[in-house]
């Protein structure tokens, strides 16, 4: 059915994009990791148990590098659609082929998603075959072991490393060989 739509639009659009979308919740509750002590020495690691978050919406290209980003108050239909709209301002002349997981707001009947963007869905529980993870992991990495008061902290650090997250760094970071090579 993809593949169908793929066609059937593809004579519209100057170029055919291929994008990887996930979102993840940054929250004030401290993710805790890994830290290093002496041998025998329990580490001691700041933490707060509060329940308040972010989201952050977010398309890769490990082929070009492109990335588009965009941080919500909450994660559902909604929420995916106006993520849709505004990827779909983004270079209106592209077509975008979107992978996207199988969480229930992804499928969701009352989404309209946008004449230049075509979802396709990977298989139930097989997050490993999506590059937006790894970024997500980049991110998460930074985001370990601190301590954010509020809300404005953790989009002020979403905001800094995503300035750091530029396109040769989105292709080393999302390069997985089977979307490069011919076996599939």
């Amino acid at each position: 059915m993809c593949q169908q739509a793929v066609k059937e639009k593809r004579d519209s659009y100057k170029s055919i994009h291929l994008y990887f979308q996930d979102e993840s919740r940054f929250g004030m509750f401290t993710k805790n990791g890994r830290a290093l002590t002496v041998k025998g020495v329990k580490p001691i690691c700041p933490f707060q148990q509060v329940f308040k978050s972010t989201y952050l919406f977010g398309a890769f290209s490990p082929i070009t590098g492109d990335k588009f980003l965009l941080e919500y108050p909450n994660c559902n239909a909604d929420i995916f659609e106006l993520f849709l709209n505004e990827l779909s301002k983004e270079n209106p002349t592209e077509l975008k082929v979107m992978v996207v997981d199988n969480a229930a707001f992804h499928k969701a009947k009352k989404i309209k998603i946008p004449d230049n963007i075509v979802l396709i869905f990977q298989p139930p529980y097989s997050p490993e075959v999506n590059p937006a993870e790894q970024i997500w992991a980049w991110y998460k990495r930074a985001f370990t072991n601190r301590i954010y008061k509020s809300i404005p902290q953790i989009v002020d650090f979403i905001s800094n490393k995503s300035e750091n997250l530029t396109k040769e760094l989105v292709k080393s970071i999302t390069r997985q060989e089977y979307i490069f090579s011919n076996t599939i």
